[in-house]
């Protein structure tokens, strides 16, 4: 049961339950495996290996999954974790999108939805989040019983007192007191939620171009601008969980005027310089009239439009301000580049590199992510499972 209390650790029921953690874990870690494989790898007798592999199988949270043979001895049972002992729910709310996927503990996605967000004020989000999400749940033939984690992904920072996000203005009415608990009441109870930009570098991290990196920063550029950190596999939120509004940092450019005076700099923030829509500005006063998008400017630069080529370079210096910045207060080993901008760092890496080492000695490697569009929910989906394989087994355990 839900909040059953686990026996004294020492005692026999205590020590079953640990013994049977353990050979989950490993078959979590390790996939399909023998008795005789678990036993020599968990450091547990057989006898003890068969007893907990018993337990996991009524509880559902094992199984058997085909036979193995070492040549002339004997066949052995296979078994692994069930991915079916229950499923996370991934959604990323974005601007322009929404995106919502069920995956099992397996890590295998079973069903996904995504579509454009119309959304013109936070009531009518909430509603088309919890439609969408309520039609991928049934998309994937489960129930929301069946759902065991909950985790969405948002621009700004979730503010646990007034129970809405902060510092989201490109999502109207995201600020209102009591946002969190209509989300919940959408998708379910303890429902996780993340900055977007975390959970991108949590999918990098796992499964991206971050693997490996003790110290990273993952920087999104869409309609808005912001970074995760992540440290030894770890989120770094900051005190208040602002690490990472980027956007917010001061910028500011001069212009020489054509009586031979730099007026006074133009200043305002980094979002305002470097997000999607900048490209376009920027395109459009080189005299490329006909952007109507970034990604249309990056096609045309592709294509050795020299206006376009011209706009990409500008936003390589921006972007390049925003690294040395990042990398001055972090020591980054390693700048991964995520959102909509990410897809053109074939266009983009280079230049950056260039005017970095004009300007600063602190470069660190910057690279394309791996995961694209997919970024925020491959990391609410990572997050979620770390979550449920826990809830999971105190669940299974307990009721069994």
């Amino acid at each position: 049961m839900v909040g059953a209390e686990s026996p004294p650790v020492g005692t026999p029921a205590g020590m079953r339950k640990i013994n049977q953690r353990a050979v989950l874990d490993l078959l979590r870690r390790s996939g399909p495996a023998t008795r005789p494989q678990v036993a020599k790898d968990t450091g547990l007798s057989k006898p003890t290996v068969s007893q907990a592999l018993l337990a996991l199988e009524a509880a559902g949270l094992a199984r058997a999954t085909g036979h193995t043979s070492t040549g002339t001895g004997r066949s052995a049972v296979l078994y692994e974790a069930d991915p079916t002992a229950g499923y996370v729910l991934g959604v990323d709310i974005g601007r322009e999108h929404l995106r919502v996927a069920v995956s099992d503990l397996g890590h295998t996605v079973v069903a996904r939805r995504d579509e454009r967000n119309t959304s013109r004020s936070g009531t009518a989000l909430v509603s088309a989040v919890g439609a969408l999400a309520a039609a991928t749940v049934r998309e994937a033939g489960l129930s929301q019983a069946d759902i065991v984690v909950r985790v969405l992904g948002s621009p700004g920072v979730a503010d646990p007192a007034k129970r809405c996000f902060r510092h989201a203005p490109n999502l109207p009415g995201w600020g209102k007191a009591g946002l969190l608990d209509e989300l919940e009441g959408v998708l379910g109870p303890d429902l996780m939620v993340e900055n977007d930009a975390n959970l991108t570098a949590v999918g990098e991290w796992e499964r991206g171009a971050a693997r490996g990196a003790s110290v990273f920063g993952c920087i999104t550029i869409g309609t808005g601008v912001g970074m995760g950190v992540m440290v030894n596999g770890e989120v770094f939120r900051g005190a208040t969980g602002a690490a990472g509004e980027i956007g917010y940092l001061p910028y500011g450019q001069s212009h020489a005027g054509g009586d031979g005076e730099d007026p006074p700099p133009v200043r305002g923030h980094l979002e305002e310089a470097t997000a999607a829509q900048s490209v376009v500005r920027g395109a459009r006063e080189l005299g490329l009239g006909t952007a109507k998008s970034a990604r249309e400017v990056f096609r045309l630069a592709r294509d050795g439009d020299e206006l376009a080529l011209r706009a990409v370079e500008a936003e390589a210096d921006r972007l390049a301000y925003t690294v040395a910045s990042v990398a001055a207060v972090i020591d980054p080993e390693l700048i991964v580049l995520g959102g909509g901008i990410g897809t053109a760092a074939d266009l983009l890496l280079d230049p950056i590199d260039r005017a970095l080492r004009s300007f600063t000695p602190l470069v660190p490697s910057v690279a394309q992510g791996e995961l694209g569009d997919d970024g925020v929910l491959t990391g609410a989906i990572s997050v979620g499972l770390r979550a449920a394989e826990g809830l999971v087994f105190e669940r299974k355990v307990g009721a069994a």
